[in-house]
């Protein structure tokens, strides 16, 4: 195999070798894929079916969740389907088409949730010129640039990684593709170009986070001065579920990818992957809706609707 495009088709880790784990493993994985369609899938159609909830937060929540739902659908189902048909192997392109779905979900999301926190910032900081900064097309600017800075940075790295040439094999030590392991299976010195794309990624990362770090910063300081308990509380229940999504998704993220190379090991990078890769997913929906009176408002309105309509 000289170059990737020898290759026909990867070899993706197996969770168990035995039918009866692979089949534990369909189970479990399905419970969690079915939470993540019914949680992100509640929210969206409560946002999009309540007009109290047609606000910018509610309408950054909605994309988010719509984010959420094509993140985790781009590795379960394809992970599920090889343990029961107990086989490992995924084709080329559908290898390619993973890795720039979920480098394009990841990126797009971490975008949103730097928009959400401006968002937050304006609302408690700002408040009488968030009409002016917030309004609907304000917004849908913000959501498509979101959205638009994780297509294109998902091709740059799609393109970039897929055009270095493949020598080590096409086994691959994770579930899903990923740019890490492909670039284990690149020619030696190849994958440097890909690996500063990467840094460069960071980064930029990195320099969202600091925005996010400083937009708290204000908003809690800004929070303390309310003279009243309940406008503190109030302001409180809209920025911490917030910032917990952002804990979650940045402590797996970061973990799984820069975590020292003395600790790592084939099943805690198996087991980082599915944290980061399920995890936030899967608890956004719950972490939202726990806090948010007008969310879990909107969602009962939902559920007694869905149960008259089936009387």
């Amino acid at each position: 195999m000289s170059n990737g495009s020898s290759l026909s088709e990867f070899l993706l880790l197996a969770f168990a070798d035995t039918r009866q784990l692979q089949l534990l493993h369909f189970s479990l994985f399905l419970g969690i894929y079915l939470a993540a369609l019914l949680g992100n899938g509640l929210i969206i159609t409560a946002v999009a079916c309540d007009h109290h909830l047609h606000t910018p937060m509610y309408f950054f929540l909605l994309n988010l969740s719509l984010l959420d739902l094509g993140s985790i659908s781009t590795t379960v189902p394809r992970s599920m389907a090889n343990s029961l048909w107990d086989t490992r192997a995924i084709s080329y392109s559908g290898c390619v088409t993973q890795i720039f779905l979920m480098v394009f979900f990841a990126s797009a999301e971490y975008c949103l949730l730097t928009v959400m926190g401006y968002d937050r910032y304006i609302a408690i900081c700002r408040p009488l010129h968030y009409g002016t900064l917030m309004g609907t097309r304000a917004c849908v600017k913000m959501a498509v640039a979101a959205w638009a800075s994780g297509f294109l940075y998902a091709v740059l790295h799609t393109a970039n990684t897929f055009s270095i040439p493949l020598c080590q094999g096409n086994a691959l030590d994770q579930f899903f593709c990923e740019i890490p392991q492909i670039l284990k299976l690149s020619c030696s010195q190849s994958y440097l170009r890909e690996a500063g794309l990467i840094v460069v990624g960071i980064c930029l990362a990195f320099g969202c986070f600091i925005f996010i770090v400083v937009s708290y910063v204000q908003i809690f300081t800004a929070v303390l001065r309310i003279p009243s308990e309940q406008g503190r509380h109030k302001a409180f229940s809209m920025c911490l579920p917030h910032l917990a999504v952002i804990s979650l998704l940045i402590s797996t993220s970061f973990f799984a990818y820069l975590k020292p190379l003395s600790v790592s090991s084939p099943a805690l990078d198996l087991v980082v992957a599915v944290l980061y890769s399920m995890l936030p997913p899967t608890v956004n929906p719950l972490i939202y809706s726990l806090r948010n009176k007008d969310l879990r408002e909107a969602l009962k309105k939902l559920v007694q609707l869905v149960q008259v309509q089936q009387q």
